[in-house]
């Protein structure tokens, strides 16, 4: 499909004339996929599952155990060692579970968020991963987008490309098509590469390399921004585990010690040591930690939200403002146009599909009958990259005509306008041509095309009716081109903001006659305009914003729209929304430009409106918010948006409408492009933070439990309520099944009526840490006190049987209770999580089986209990259940919206 040729000083590159603008057929590009493989470059190795389980074997802990087992063997305790070794493998193997499950669940989340690019397969376009894309590839590329592959342009309209990536240099570098008069383009003009980002304009090319054969050697691409690095918490439970390690340490060295002391055994206790150390160190809390956050990413996905980078899971629980677009995000962003205004009079636009019927006050008329109205559906026709597909549809047994858009909504909506009023694409082509595009951008607010009619060039502009009106001197009336004057203004401005009291998004359209070779830049052909007409168009809000709005508030999170519409179109659908209420303001970009940061941050406290804006007010905007203590999450697509994304706390790109560079800046993608996902997601972002809470709160409040019982039988010279070996099966039974269970939990009713958290609050806050150190305190308490009262009525070991029942039953019963912290059990419901309650069912069990099968009663030294042992068990384990739930019912306070 092309030849290369290398000279010396430069490069040239050629297509060939058998260029196939169809495309490859979807065969061909599957062998081509086969032949050359995906186009990705070369990562880091993966590991292996069996790598993953050799690594349980190199923690700290698992080490000193080996080394006890050694030592148990050694003196000839084979039954210990045996049993120690039974209790490390099993250790490994949840482990194993834990990690694999989260290297799994990441390397879903980076396939989830992996970038797509836009190519031609026999004959049609369709988006496919930037993977799949092979050699001959067509691409279609246009502002925002990442090129997928080094390719040589085709096609190009006022391309420029950022190659800084490669060249270091941020100047847009100019990039022209190939096919030229001649056999190509000296240089490499003509020659896009992988990574690389368009900036500027759109283009066709055809793939030349993909993967490890482009002239990228090493790119960072979107992949990269999803790091495996440890989020804040992560980090700060990281530094606690060291900080447990050695207290932990500490105290079982001091047990260790006194018992010698008192006479015990030196590998007894050293035994009890070791067990007790491993009981202590929470070592499985950054495994369970990280689950739960790749597990929740899982269940985000299912509510369209696709987390790029982890830390944004825990920062969703924060959030206290959401700024969003209103185009798409807010409404349905599908345009119809509803209203125009042309030759001094307002016409309302009616119909379905391309069947349209145009009315003057309730009486229909011909658009084509009238020139000012035909040339305004003839501007928006031809200014304009949309394209329309007829299709047949079946509709109460008849075949009837349906429009399919392909593109922007908003120039979908005029071109269908125009086809509506008989104003027809494949007609228009025969007469008006297009030259060259000057493309819409968010500062300029407005897009051009040269064309040429009857031998002579226009420039045809459509965009927001201000900046039309600023570069029009002369109007369209009565078939005539007459002076705009300031009445006419006036007029136009009323329409425009009664267009906006409805709710319409109205752009203006404009034209004028400029010389054959006018220069397509836009201080030359953009200015002395003959104003034509505004069109009107609705966007209805999406059904299911409404409850979203109002469960934002309820959860204590205010709702901001930022949009590019007039002040009075985005006042009607805010209003609309209740996202506009009483005391509240709107803040023009105007206005903007006329403040400092001082006073934006005054003002932004009470404003939730911010109309007519650019992507350099919503970074001045997050950051005014920023400054006021807020933590925000911005929404954006475009480019430009891309520094006010990465800048906010949680930056939100559109999946449907977003642009690569939106996408890359951001923490967080949209599939639906959709405003009540945002706040499904904080949801499940408060949701998953609980849950860390609560598994933290279980953990250690059990191992706190574990070290006070046995720190105070030494203390007060009782013989060891426990043995090691039955301390290893508590910390196996008890801290690894429900702990994972309780990650999995559903969320409390309430949680959306809650106070964000503050972005620096401690996971211990709210009064967490303080119960768990009496929760834990208590256990011990509990645990000794069955242990003390059945030492006056039995023998030692029925004693440490009872002891480790009752130890077993609190911690069980506890992982129930650690499910919420401001609700009873008996509110959320027993069996609302049935994990849990086959996790402890399968730990009960378990643990039974320690006491009634011989062969293990005889390992973990436990006899068999009676009723009346049971009945000592209940009762010392109801003790802390009954604490914990009067603390929950009448100590707790209530951290509810008010």
């Amino acid at each position: 499909m092309f030849s290369m040729q290398k000279p010396k000083q430069d490069t040239i590159y050629y297509l060939n004339d058998d260029l196939n603008l169809n495309g490859l057929t979807e065969q061909e590009a599957q062998k081509r996929f086969l032949k050359f493989g995906p186009n990705v470059l070369e990562g880091s190795k993966k590991i292996t599952p069996f790598e993953i389980f050799l690594d349980q074997f190199k923690d700290f802990i698992v080490m000193v155990l080996l080394a006890a087992t050694l030592f148990s063997a050694l003196m000839g305790e084979v039954a210990d060692a045996l049993t120690i070794t039974i209790i490390v493998i099993l250790n490994a193997i949840l482990g194993f579970i834990q990690e694999y499950r989260t290297e799994q669940s990441l390397e879903a989340l980076k396939k989830l968020a992996a970038p797509t690019t836009k190519v031609i397969r026999n004959g049609v376009q369709k988006e496919i991963s930037v993977e799949r894309v092979v050699m001959d590839d067509i691409i279609i590329l246009e502002a925002g987008d990442r090129i997928p592959a080094d390719a040589i342009i085709i096609e190009s309209h006022n391309l420029e490309v950022d190659e800084s990536i490669l060249t270091g240099e941020s100047i847009p570098v100019h990039k022209e098509s190939a096919r030229v008069k001649g056999r190509g383009i000296k240089g490499k003009q003509n020659l896009i590469y992988m990574g690389t980002v368009v900036i500027n304009g759109r283009c066709k090319a055809v793939v030349k390399d993909t993967g490890m054969e482009t002239e990228m050697g090493k790119i960072a691409g979107m992949i990269k921004n999803i790091d495996n690095n440890e989020t804040p918490l992560q980090k700060r439970l990281d530094k606690l585990g060291k900080i447990l390690v050695t207290g932990s340490l500490i105290i079982c060295a001091a047990v260790t010690i006194l018992g010698i002391i008192r006479g015990e055994s030196i590998y007894y206790m050293f035994l009890s040591g070791v067990s007790l150390a491993v009981a202590a160190i929470p070592e499985g809390l950054p495994a369970v930690v990280t689950v739960s956050l790749a597990i929740g990413v899982q269940r985000m996905l299912k509510r369209n939200a696709i987390i790029r980078k982890l830390p944004a899971v825990e920062t969703l629980g924060c959030v206290n403002i959401i700024c969003t677009d209103k185009t798409g995000t807010l409404t349905e962003n599908k345009m119809t146009v509803k209203k125009i205004y042309a030759d001094n009079k307002e016409i309302e636009v009616k119909g379905r599909g391309f069947r349209g019927l145009f009315s003057l006050q309730d009486k229909n008329i011909n658009p084509l009958n009238s020139p000012v109205l035909k040339r305004l559906l003839e501007i928006g026709a031809v200014c304009n990259n949309a394209d329309v597909r007829f299709k047949k549809i079946k509709v109460r047994r008849e075949m009837i005509d349906e429009i399919e858009c392909i593109g922007d909504p908003t120039e979908a909506a005029i071109l269908i306008a125009s086809i509506k009023g008989g104003i027809l694409p494949k007609d228009l082509s025969k007469h008006i041509t297009r030259i060259e595009e000057i493309p819409f951008n968010s500062d300029r607010k407005r897009m051009s095309v040269i064309v040429e009619e009857g031998g002579t060039n226009f420039v045809f502009t459509k965009g927001a009716p201000d900046v039309i009106l600023d570069i029009c001197t002369m109007i369209y009336m009565n078939d005539k081109e007459v002076p705009l004057t300031s009445f006419d203004k006036k007029r136009i401005l009323d329409i425009n903001a009664k267009f906006g009291e409805n709710a319409l998004r109205v752009l203006a359209f404009a034209y004028r006659k400029i010389p054959k070779g006018s220069r397509s830049n836009p201080e030359s052909v953009e200015r002395d305009l003959v104003f034509v007409g505004l069109e009107g168009m609705m966007d209805p809000p999406r059904r299911e914003v409404y409850d979203a709005v109002l469960k934002c508030k309820m959860a204590g999170i205010k709702p901001v729209m930022i949009t590019g519409d007039h002040k009075i179109t985005a006042s009607a659908i805010a209003k609309e929304l209740n996202i506009l209420g009483k005391g509240d303001s709107i803040l023009s970009g105007a206005e903007m430009d006329h403040m400092d940061e001082k006073a934006l941050e005054n003002i932004c406290e009470n404003t939730t409106v911010y109309a007519r804006v650019t992507p350099k007010h919503k970074l001045r905007i997050v950051k005014a918010l920023k400054k006021r203590g807020y933590t925000v999450a911005m929404t954006g697509d475009g480019v430009n948006d891309a520094p006010a994304i990465k800048e906010a706390d949680i930056g939100i790109s559109m999946g449907k409408e977003g642009t690569d560079v939106a996408k890359e800046a951001s923490s967080m993608i949209l599939t639906d492009d959709n405003f009540a996902s945002i706040v499904a997601a904080i949801e499940e972002g408060r949701m998953i933070y609980d849950n860390i809470r609560k598994f933290i709160r279980y953990l250690l409040s059990c191992n706190i439990g574990e070290v006070i019982t046995m720190f105070l039988a030494v203390l007060t010279s009782l013989e060891l309520p426990l043995i090691p070996i039955q301390i290893l099966m508590v910390n196996l039974v008890t801290d690894g099944l429900p702990a994972l269970a309780l990650g999995l939990d559903p969320p409390d009713k309430d949680i959306m009526e809650m106070k964000p958290r503050g972005a620096h609050e401690s996971v211990f806050s709210r009064g967490l840490g303080i119960r768990i150190g009496i929760v834990g305190f208590l256990m011990a308490l509990c645990t000794l006190g069955a242990y003390i009262f059945s030492l006056n009525y039995d023998n030692l070991y029925k004693a440490r049987t009872i002891a480790f029942a009752t130890l077993v039953m609190i911690e069980l019963i506890h992982a129930f209770e650690c499910r919420s912290e401001r609700h009873l059990i008996f509110e959320i419901g027993l069996f609302s999580n049935i994990y849990l309650v086959i996790a402890c069912l399968v730990s009960f069990f378990i643990f039974v089986s320690t006491i009634y099968v011989p062969a293990l009663s005889a390992i973990f030294k436990t006899t068999v209990l009676t009723g009346f042992d049971w009945l000592v068990i209940i009762f010392f384990s109801s003790i802390e259940f009954v604490f914990n739930n009067l603390y929950t019912a009448f100590i707790l306070p209530s951290k509810k919206v008010e």
